[in-house]
């Protein structure tokens, strides 16, 4: 057979769980052709590449030894805020390649209730102005499907992106940013938007329930707009509505949520965070498996560190943000307003995950201030003075767009999620200039790395299992995530002896060690480290 390139004498981990094996893979017109060498895993006996097998068989243009390295599918990252990066041109592209030189294939967008569609044409000036906080820059908002995916077909990428549909985007493209339930008439407006998008090709519904203005939303709400996508087979996706000191009652909102519309749940970047949810993986986790065991199709997924990331202003009470956020800007300015909310932070408010109030100003630091980068890096308290008024000083001076990093969760917790079987990875990967959080560059290497490798938390089989054929499965993205005959030439190879992540808190943007190729649809994207010229990247829909 003739062959476009041929992966020869690597160690075959297909992205389905299965024991690892010794085969070659062949890349024609963009598919996959598996090469069985019916011979045990291990070291060529002839000490040489591998390839002698199928060079009799295979007549490739680039053939790449990949002997001692470990061929898998494409990583499928389940979880980024990716949806705009391409979209802001060169001054933007460290960031936008940082997950393929990962060994990211397909991104899927769209999370925590955000996004850049979908929304009436009266409301899309005003979503311009909020979504900047989100994903910096000058950043479009569309009003369906079909504009966000028009957009991105003229803007090269290496990697695929899929999109879910953001409850908090339709919400505010129907409502606005208002604090106050939904009428009868919009929920119906909110359901038709809903209803195209995913016709269109979005891969589901995601909420954001803390994040303003999905927090507004109630339960009868989002189970409205979850049915919509059960009838389309998609799943609801959701940042829970606590993750901390009420996680558990979040987490039975979700369930009552999925019962109720049919949809399969899927739990974003599950953590219990803050001092007061330490611990209660273990409860959490025992309940998802118990739902499972019950026949409730329920997954999650999680990234490998113990810090999050988010805007500054999310640490605020919700009704800071009513109103988006010029609303939020003028209450900033007001001495009376920063009392109130100093008080709501002091005290709490009931139904509000308050991550300052479970943790400490000493433990917020800040990851992206364009106008002031001498604070990045910095904690709140650090920055000296009081607190709320530090943070409300450098939101008016970012014109509300700051990126924090919250040092708010614990190693065992981490670990224990992410040895979950029903675990997969995500990123929740934040491109946005200064100091983003390292997981958007570091995520899938430090899984393999840490927690593979020198821990044995999980096999490498189960590892990549987690990061390709699940992830492929849960978001229905056909003959993506397997390396099997016939699926989408997405593939990684990398050095299981030496793959590490690089990125760090100071140089965010470093690459990953021991990552040698990434094949995005047939095509070279990443040569050790370096990004090549192909843009094969495309819209991938379920």
């Amino acid at each position: 057979m003739n062959a476009d390139l041929l992966i020869a004498g690597g160690l075959l981990a297909d992205g389905t769980g299965a024991p690892a094996r010794r085969a070659d893979v062949a890349v024609t017109g963009g598919r996959i052709t598996v090469l069985e060498r019916g011979a045990p895993a291990g070291p060529d006996p002839t000490g040489g590449p591998g390839g002698v097998d199928a060079a009799g068989r295979v007549d490739a243009a680039e053939v790449v030894d990949a002997a001692g390295l470990v061929v898998a599918p494409g990583f499928i990252d389940v979880h980024t805020h990716s949806d705009a990066v391409t979209l802001l041109g060169e001054e933007a592209w460290e960031l936008a390649v940082a997950p393929v030189r990962m060994g990211v294939t397909t991104e899927i967008c769209g999370n925590c209730g955000s996004g850049l569609f979908p929304g009436l044409p009266e409301r899309l000036p005003e979503m311009r102005a909020s979504s900047r906080v989100t994903f910096g820059g000058r950043v479009p908002i569309f009003p369906d499907f079909e504009g966000f995916a028009e957009a991105h077909r003229a803007a090269p990428r290496s990697n695929h992106l899929s999109s879910l549909v953001g409850h908090g985007t339709l919400r505010a493209g129907v409502l606005g940013y208002e604090d106050r339930p939904a009428s009868p008439r919009e929920l119906d407006v909110m359901r038709g938007l809903l209803d195209d998008a995913l016709a269109a090709g979005a891969t589901g519904l995601s909420t954001g329930l803390i994040y303003t203005p999905g927090t507004y939303g109630g339960t009868d709400e989002v189970v409205a707009l979850a049915a919509v996508a059960a009838r389309h087979g998609r799943p609801y996706v959701t940042h829970l509505r606590d993750e901390m000191a009420r996680v558990e009652e979040a987490l039975e909102e979700a369930v009552e949520i999925a019962r109720r519309s049919g949809a399969a749940l899927h739990v974003s970047h599950h953590k219990t965070a803050g001092r007061h949810a330490w611990g209660r993986t273990v409860r959490t986790l025992a309940r998802i498996a118990e739902l499972r065991e019950q026949g409730l199709d329920v997954t999650c997924d999680v990234y490998p560190y113990t810090e999050a990331s988010t805007s500054l202003a999310a640490m605020l009470p919700p009704w800071a943000n009513d109103g988006g956020t010029r609303a939020l800007l003028t209450r900033l300015a007001d001495p009376g307003q920063r009392d109130l909310m100093r008080r709501a932070i002091a005290d709490g408010v009931p139904g509000w995950e308050n991550t300052v109030g479970n943790g400490g100003w000493d433990r917020i630091s800040v990851a992206c201030a364009p106008r002031n980068p001498a604070v990045e890096g910095r904690t709140i308290a650090d920055l000296g003075g009081d607190p709320v008024d530090v943070a409300a000083d450098l939101l008016l001076s970012e014109d509300g767009e700051v990126t924090i990093i919250s040092h708010s969760m614990r190693e065992d917790d981490v670990q224990r999620v992410l040895a979950s079987p029903f675990t997969m990875i995500g990123s929740d990967g934040v491109p946005k200039p200064g100091h983003p959080h390292p997981r958007l560059a570091g995520t899938f290497p430090r899984v393999l790395g840490r927690y593979v490798r020198e821990q044995g938390l999980v096999t490498l089989e189960e590892a990549v299992h987690k990061m390709t054929g699940m992830a492929a499965a849960r978001f229905g993205l056909r003959d993506r995530g397997v390396v099997r005959d016939g699926a989408h030439a997405d593939l990684v190879l990398f050095d299981p002896a030496t793959i590490a992540d690089g990125a760090t808190y100071t140089d965010p943007l470093l690459p990953p060690t021991g990552l040698r190729l990434v094949v995005t649809a047939g095509q070279v994207a990443v040569r050790d480290n370096t990004v090549t010229p192909a843009r094969p990247g495309r819209i991938v829909t379920p």
